[in-house]
């Protein structure tokens, strides 16, 4: 048989090395390492360091564990336990380690405690993002995406089975509890040999199952008062044992208990530029906090801001309107329809929608595409408002069968807010050319980022709780705009001078 000759293993290879060398020469020298090494160099954490006793043991370094979970978290490592099998596996790792290798729980009760501290080191990463020229505020856009609580569905409850179940484990405790008194004084003639015992270990099962349940009722009562002041709660809510905070989110038949993760991207180089955790499964409400917080991270507001249409609600468009920023927001599924269609098919599937009548502020009335008025008719103490057309003039209409949905045939009606003329506002900003071309641009900037997230291992939290989910959402945008930040290194957008990110000016 023919002999292949196949490489040979090198010499040192079961051998000891005569002289020592640096491990670390084994890896490139353009290895990604050590750019974030020298980015998380520039990370401040006094305020973690301060937290430290000078008693007992000398502790890791706070700025070590960080740059470990940094790393790990870029390269989709999520498991404490397998941060640690990398650190002592992975050269890189090591690297990024300098060579200690912190117990999974050091690593996991790290990322427990510091949920406040990530949200500071959010903001110095986009600050240093910004020095560097990566993010300029020109154009932010705005998205929301639901990432997984740390629970499941079969880890809940409804409110009906809350309080069925606590009036039971009260009987229950009550029963064994009298019983007990009752085997104390016929212990002998009750038991025999036996001591007891096993009442009271059930007693004591009953008790704490009985604390959870009535917690977790409390928590639920708690959110629907937040949720809904006064009314009363449907039997069908529910609420997740393992994460009381997290909220049932989904559609088309996905639903499972989430968090609504809302980012803020600038369009230079996608660095996330404000970002914040949402309870609601909605993004009616999320405007303003996501510009609080491009304005605590920043300092400033964007001059460009787009936004699709979920946001579309009149709390976001007065929050927007009393800002400077030049706002580019869907009022349809697409970008920017016209108030009225030019030539509306009348043999169409489709049907006359809100958007295609006119709202005129001077006289409190809607206009149809046929251009009859339909004049208020009523107003509820919260500000919404009905406005109806004339029986007659619909039941004749050529559009009827598309626009009224009336089976007694009632006229059209509409119902909105206070703030319909900012809606049509937008309507009607959004409907020239140049401002569809300006939206069109979101597609570019903040959807890809939450495909890089998820693609990268990101979908869903490894904390319960909204504060530590917060904190942990907020890191793995530090995280991705650390990655950005490394990959602009490699593209010579920007360069490391004294340990600093600046501008590459060749």
């Amino acid at each position: 048989m023919k002999k292949v000759p196949f490489k040979t293993a090198p010499q040192d290879y079961d051998q000891r090395i005569l002289f020592p060398s640096n491990v670390f020469d084994l890896l490139r020298s353009d290895h990604e390492c050590y750019v974030y090494q020298d980015i998380i160099e520039q990370l401040d954490t006094l305020d973690l360091e301060q937290q430290y006793s000078v008693k007992g043991q000398n502790a890791y370094h706070p700025k070590l564990i960080l740059g470990i979970l940094i790393y790990a978290y870029s390269h989709g490592v999520f498991s404490s336990r397998q941060i640690e099998i990398q650190c002592n596996e992975n050269l890189a790792f090591m690297y990024i380690s300098q060579l200690n290798c912190p117990n999974f729980r050091v690593i996991s009760d790290f990322r427990k405690d510091n949920q406040d501290y990530f949200k500071n080191c959010f903001i110095q990463v986009v600050r240093i993002a910004m020095e560097a020229g990566l993010a300029s505020l020109g154009h932010v856009s705005l998205d929301g995406s639901k990432f997984k609580a740390d629970t499941s569905k079969h880890k809940a409850m409804s409110y009906k089975r809350l309080k069925e179940k606590e009036a039971e484990l009260v009987k229950e405790i009550d029963e064994l509890i009298s019983k007990s008194k009752k085997t104390d004084e016929e212990e002998d003639a009750e038991y025999g040999d036996k001591s007891g015992y096993e009442i009271s270990e059930e007693l004591k099962f009953k008790e704490t199952r009985l604390v959870k349940i009535k917690s977790a009722r409390e928590a639920l009562e708690k959110r629907e008062q937040e949720l809904n002041p006064g009314k009363k709660i449907d039997d069908k809510k529910q609420i997740s044992f393992a994460d009381k905070d997290s909220r049932i989110m989904g559609k088309k038949g996905d639903y499972d208990y989430r968090y609504n993760g809302q980012i803020s991207v600038d369009s230079d180089h996608q660095i996330i530029v404000g970002e914040h955790l949402s309870k609601n499964a909605n993004d009616k409400q999320e405007v303003e906090p996501a510009l609080n917080e491009i304005k605590e991270t920043t300092g400033n507001h964007p001059e460009k801001c787009s936004i699709d249409n979920g946001y579309f609600s009149g709390a976001n468009l007065r929050t927007l309107s009393e800002t400077e920023i030049d706002v580019y927001m869907a009022t349809g599924k697409g970008e920017g329809e016209p108030l009225i269609d030019e030539e509306f098919d009348l043999e169409a599937k489709g049907k006359l929608h809100k958007r295609h009548f006119t709202y005129h502020s001077e006289t409190d009335s809607f206009t149809c595409p046929v251009g009859h008025s339909l004049k208020l008719k009523s107003q509820k103490k919260d500000g919404t408002r009905t406005y109806k057309g004339e029986k007659t003039l619909c039941a004749a209409c050529r559009y009827q069968s598309i626009c009224c949905s009336s089976k007694k045939g009632e006229a059209r009606s509409i119902e909105t807010d206070n703030y319909e003329g900012l809606r049509q506002s937008m309507r009607e900003k959004m409907s020239h050319e140049d401002s569809k071309e300006i939206y069109k641009k979101r597609k570019v900037i903040v959807e890809p980022v939450f495909g890089q997230i998820k693609n990268g291992g990101f979908s869903g939290f490894h904390l319960r709780g909204y504060e530590k989910a917060s904190g942990e959402f907020s890191f793995v945008c530090a995280v991705h705009n650390v990655k950005k930040m490394v990959k602009a290194v490699f593209k010579g957008v920007v360069c490391l001078e004294g340990g600093k990110l600046v501008p590459n000016r060749i």
